[in-house]
């Protein structure tokens, strides 16, 4: 076998709890809320579980990306935007032409994410952050929900 399984630890859920993280962006970007996330973590006494972040909107998502170098950023935003220009024949325009766009690159990136929390602490990697990616050019109003399930310290 290829991989080594670590000891397994098994707990019972203690511990259901959720806020909702409300974050204002300036426009198109990453905005990192790891901070935030490892507040909500810490306030609510977490040990072990699975952390859910939830972002309740469509044209804009969540990611886990390195937070060591701010080029990995720039990079993304014009990977995604290579994949869903603004100047594409899009049907849905109502909005604007970075509506659609916006859409295509939360479909992409996702809304939803699950971190694992061990001994009360993300298991983010070295070089990992979590970040709400706004893909409108305006700046918005986003709400995040977090939601721990697991046991207390």
């Amino acid at each position: 076998m290829p991989g080594r399984l670590s000891a397994i630890t098994e707990v019972i859920p203690q511990l259901i709890a959720t806020a909702t993280l409300r974050v204002d962006t300036s426009g198109a970007g990453f905005t990192e809320i790891t901070r935030n996330v490892e507040s909500f973590v810490a306030q609510i006494g977490a040990g072990e579980g699975a952390l859910l972040l939830y972002l309740r909107h469509t044209s804009a998502s969540l990611t886990i990306q390195e937070n060591a170098d701010p080029d990995v950023q720039h990079d993304l935003i014009g990977a995604l935007d290579r994949l869903a220009p603004e100047d594409a024949p899009w049907i849905h325009d109502v909005e604007g032409p970075d509506d659609m766009p916006a859409h295509v690159k939360a479909m992409l990136n996702g809304v939803s994410l699950h971190v694992p929390v061990v001994q009360g602490r993300l298991a983010l990697g070295a070089w990992q952050g979590i970040y709400l990616v706004e893909h409108r050019r305006k700046a918005h109003s986003r709400e995040v929900i977090l939601q721990f399930v697991g046991s207390r310290k």
